[in-house]
């Protein structure tokens, strides 16, 4: 498979009457094609600012790239110019954003919104581009029949699906889904997650999933990306992090997750709160809430270490320099 985003040393900021708000820093990724990337972590961590990052979409002013290459298909897009990412996103790049009750226009039927895109695109007239917006409808479940309702006509969950017939309107190469089931309950959540899953198939569509639900990234990941205060700590595949999570912070994720298997009164959580934006923490982000950090770990910065294969963890243990906690200690313990 060939490298279809790669990522190197990204930064993002915001600038703030606080101060800088640094975002996202120094993060590197690669997504090959056809392949799903978890993007994990609490809300505040960077995930959506990486999002828009490779979209081109970060609003600036307040916000800046202030380092860092996008290669999308070998082509840095931070070189491209704003009317050659118009032509990229929604094309070869789409994004599913948070929330589907914002993410549609209310005065435009869904027909509309879907035949826009291909137009924009696929240099279709009128009329074939709302043929085909028929067609995508269908795709993702929907009668075509339903391509003169507006957005209020649907539930939350059919809401879901007409974003996602927008988003795969062009066939992209890389599609982005930002929380795509957060809005929704529990059964329709699985019902939306089988529908990308199967269209992620039979297009070869690569895909980079953002969410805070290990259970998610459990369903439909390859890979995993776990993100804490802007930097990516845990990178490894789904099977490798699950049987063998490394970074105390991943510990803890997995450690707020009820285990069925289990009876406790009560759930084990990452006390304190992600590190405020403007003033972080020196040496490793973690420190202030890790139950095993050293007074190393508030003055010198992890390195990314191997811990096998492709899995690579920033944490001092891993270094050498704090002493190592074997991992059903770690787990058995409260995080934090």
């Amino acid at each position: 498979m060939s490298k279809l985003l790669k990522i190197s040393d990204l930064s993002i900021q915001y600038n703030s009457e606080d101060g800088n708000v640094r975002a996202v820093n120094n993060i590197a990724l690669e997504l090959e094609a056809g392949e799903t990337l978890g993007l994990v972590g609490e809300t505040g961590a960077g995930k959506t600012t990486t999002a828009l990052g490779i979209m081109g979409l970060v609003p600036n002013p307040p916000g800046k790239v202030v380092s860092g290459k996008i290669e999308f298909e070998g082509r840095d897009l931070m070189n491209a110019t704003e009317e050659e990412m118009r032509m990229i996103r929604g094309n070869k790049i789409s994004m599913i954003f948070q929330d589907p009750m914002t993410s549609l226009n209310p005065v435009m039927t869904v027909g509309e919104q879907i035949a826009e895109v291909i137009e924009i695109h696929q240099d279709l007239g009128t009329k074939e581009a709302m043929s085909k917006a028929g067609e995508m409808l269908e795709l993702v479940g929907i009668p075509a029949a339903r391509v003169n309702d507006y957005p209020h006509q649907f539930s939350g969950g059919m809401k879901q699906r007409v974003v996602i017939a927008i988003s795969l309107a062009c066939n992209p190469q890389l599609l982005i889904a930002d929380e795509p089931t957060t809005a929704l309950d529990v059964t329709i959540q699985a019902q939306v997650l089988d529908l990308m899953r199967n269209l992620k198939k039979e297009f070869n569509t690569a895909m980079m999933m953002i969410t805070h639900d290990l259970g998610v990234v459990a369903e439909v990941c390859d890979k995993v990306a776990i993100m804490y205060a802007g930097e990516i700590i845990e990178y490894a595949p789904i099977k490798q992090l699950f049987e063998n999570p490394c970074h105390p912070y991943t510990h803890g994720l997995f450690g707020s997750i009820p285990n069925l298997d289990e009876e406790v009164s009560r759930l084990t959580p990452i006390t304190g709160l992600m590190p405020d934006p403007t003033d972080l923490p020196t040496g490793c982000r973690f420190h202030p809430r890790c139950p095993h950090a050293k007074p190393v770990c508030s003055q010198q910065t992890p390195k990314n270490s191997v811990v096998e294969g492709e899995h690579r963890v920033k944490c001092l243990m891993f270094e050498g320099l704090v002493e190592k906690v074997s991992i059903n200690e770690a787990s058995s313990k409260e995080v934090g």
